[in-house]
């Protein structure tokens, strides 16, 4: 393009012509093959300052787009730029390497959590700023953090994700695709995350079953004991179980019920007898999380999808400070009921009964399936 072009160009005041000098002009910084003389390149990046500084958002969207990988680009202009509205910012944050990390945490403080999403995108992402991320609390860019292999988090956020893990379950997956996750914090993360995913950290991670299997357990048990007075009230649970069975009353309706009115103890009891699986185990099906364990046993007695249903939401109602709201993992555990037939469940829990080999059990299952 010639002079007397780019003077036309120049001398068209609407948007249009300022979005198409805006392209052209920064056209010149990014094409490689154009050789600016000193002086050409001085009056071209004061021309581009000006664009960017007092025209319309379109154009300086059009800048940010050429100029984002652009590896000269004036850290000046790169800052005002990732401190504008998404729309141009964008670019500029994912994109630009001359953006030191002071100035992306301050992004990250002061603007949006659009920014702070671009931001979670980058190449490179350093440890502080993947720590200014995660302390944003916003859970869908740690989200987007957490998949981006690029990202390096300390091993002290990494312990606290994997924490917050247990209430954000977005968390769950892509923490375990992570290169960086330790076997020790896969190893706890394990005690909260669906049999689907739990296989997928035993085939990453060589991990001792006995002690998982022992761990889950544990698990179940505490959840209970926040939920009842231990002991006692097991105990008087079970005589009227018993009593009902005797009185042949027990049905799906009372299962639910009992549930549904915060009588733990009594479904424990009553599931128990249905089922003929040990009390501990009971306790571990109704708590552990992504319910494949519980679907297992309710499709064996020959509990119906709307009442397992019913009786999974009331399971994860029950639960001291748990996820409010569980409706993706209803869904899928309701594919994983439906995909399991009755004999293979039948089969399953009489395993179950024989020895505590409960994760392999389920483990076989979902290959067969």
């Amino acid at each position: 393009m010639d002079a007397n072009e780019l003077l036309k160009i120049a001398r068209d005041k609407s948007v249009e012509g300022r979005e198409t000098l805006g392209k052209v002009v920064s056209d010149l910084f990014a094409d490689g093959h154009t050789v600016l003389s000193d002086r050409e390149r001085t009056i071209t990046l004061d021309i581009l300052h000006q664009l960017v500084h007092d025209f319309e958002s379109s154009v300086r969207k059009t800048i940010a787009e050429n100029i984002a990988e652009w590896p000269e680009l004036p850290v000046e202009m790169a800052i005002f730029l990732a401190n504008a509205e998404i729309e141009v910012a964008y670019p500029i944050l994912s994109k630009s390497g001359v953006l030191e990390d002071e100035a992306l945490v301050e992004v990250i403080h002061q603007r949006t959590m659009e920014h702070q999403l671009a931001i979670a995108i980058r190449q490179s992402v350093s440890t502080d700023v993947s720590d200014a991320l995660v302390e944003s609390g916003h859970e869908e860019v740690i989200s987007k953090l957490l998949e981006n292999g690029n990202a390096s988090i300390s091993e002290k956020t990494m312990e606290y994700l994997v924490d917050e893990a247990e209430r954000v379950d977005s968390f769950r997956e892509p923490i375990i695709r992570r290169d960086d996750l330790n076997p020790k914090l896969a190893q706890r993360l394990y005690l909260w995350v669906s049999a689907a995913l739990r296989k997928a950290i035993t085939d990453k991670y060589d991990l001792d079953e006995n002690l998982i299997d022992d761990l889950l357990e544990k698990s179940a048990v505490q959840t209970f004991a926040k939920l009842v007075s231990a002991g006692s009230k097991q105990r008087k649970s079970d005589l009227l179980a018993d009593e009902l069975i005797d009185d042949g009353i027990v049905d799906v309706e009372l299962l639910m019920q009992s549930l549904r009115a915060g009588e733990v103890s009594l479904f424990i009891s009553l599931f128990t007898r249905m089922s003929g699986l040990r009390e501990q185990l009971v306790k571990r099906i109704l708590f552990e999380p992504g319910g494949e364990g519980l679907a297992i046993a309710c499709k064996a007695i020959g509990i119906s999808k709307s009442e397992f249903s019913d009786i999974f939401a009331y399971s994860r109602g029950a639960i001291p400070e748990s996820v409010k709201d569980f409706s993706s993992e209803i869904r899928e555990v309701l594919k994983f009921f439906t995909s399991a037939t009755q004999g293979s469940a039948e089969t399953v829990i009489q395993r179950w009964k024989r020895d505590s080999d409960y994760l392999s059990a389920l483990r076989d299952l979902e290959l067969s399936e």
